[in-house]
């Protein structure tokens, strides 16, 4: 997960461009032959490097633009501040762009940008890639009052695991937070956090094993042999009920893949270090895939079966 971000293309405002002694049909005439585009009223970049951006990446030129055009001192925050940290958070949409006034006060919603208020104190804004931005504490918590504990969960999760920040100064800036508006699930998705999740994907399993009362399980559980050697660091362990858990999916698998190596190759390794986990411990191993994770209580019913086999 990168946090380096690539340079954007540079923003051209309507307003520089005429004060340059470009005319309104020379504008239009670069967009027709599609040598601009037009990415917010009033503001161009060039339309061969805005097709080569990624759809974070086009959030992140939109953003700026924004900025830019803006009447007043704006952060990115929210999701936007997010993207601009360099994560790309699963699942939540990029339609608006959210800034936050400095001046505490409330902006209309409109043309693709939400304007939030807010008290912010020192340290609540860095600068990132050359634009001010809400840091990653602080845009953490703002983006668990657009969506769900599941969604926010995994951000928080994402965040912390980049080592943008922890459990202690998410808790924190909850507690600042209590009484902003749709914050009324951000404490329960602060208290659900667990850096020891290396993928969404684990972080969804994780609140499945919460939300359907399953016995939490150790994540990232180091299996070794006789002698101390690790044979394996599973996704998810109960050790005292003698089960573990393992995902699987297609990014997974992409992402171990060495060179000249088939995904096929590193899934027959993968069951080989199943059966090596088996037989140092005798445990029963759990498959985990994104359409389990689609069906949660089908799922936790075949967990606890697992999990309880005498019951």
């Amino acid at each position: 997960m990168s946090t380096t971000a690539p340079a954007l293309p540079t923003i051209h405002l309507w307003r520089d461009l005429v004060a340059a002694g470009w005319r309104d049909q020379a504008i239009a005439r670069m967009v027709e032959r599609e040598q601009w585009v037009r990415v917010r009223h009033g503001a161009y970049v060039d339309a061969a490097a805005h097709r080569a951006l990624s759809a974070v990446d086009r959030h992140r030129v939109l953003a700026r633009a924004v900025l830019k055009q803006g009447r007043t001192d704006l952060v990115l925050s929210h999701t936007t501040g997010v993207r601009e940290l360099g994560i790309d958070p699963w699942d939540l949409a990029d339609e608006l762009v959210h800034v936050t006034r400095t001046d505490g006060r409330i902006g209309r919603t409109g043309a693709g940008v939400r304007q939030h208020g807010g008290r912010v104190v020192p340290g609540d804004v860095v600068e990132r890639n050359g634009v001010p931005v809400m840091n990653a504490t602080r845009v953490g918590i703002e983006t668990t009052m657009l969506t769900d504990v599941e969604h926010a969960v995994a951000l928080l999760n994402q965040l912390c695991h980049a080592g943008l920040t922890d459990r202690d100064a998410l808790a924190a800036m909850a507690a600042r937070a209590a009484h902003w508006p749709e914050s009324l699930s951000t404490d329960l998705a602060v208290r659900l956090v667990e850096p020891r999740c290396e993928s969404v994907a684990e972080s969804r399993s994780w609140y499945l094993f919460w939300s359907q009362h399953l016995p939490m399980p150790v994540p990232q559980f180091v299996v070794t042999d006789a002698h101390g050697r690790t044979i394996a660091r599973l996704d998810f362990a109960w050790p005292e009920l003698g089960v573990f858990a393992e995902f699987d999916g297609r990014a997974k698998y992409g992402s171990l893949l060495q060179p000249g190596q088939t995904t096929t190759d590193v899934l027959l390794e993968e069951r080989r270090r199943e059966s090596r986990v088996v037989e140092a411990t005798g445990w029963r191993c759990i498959r985990l895939t994104w359409s389990d994770l689609a069906a949660p209580e089908r799922t936790a019913s075949r967990i606890r079966r697992l999990l309880f086999p005498a019951a």
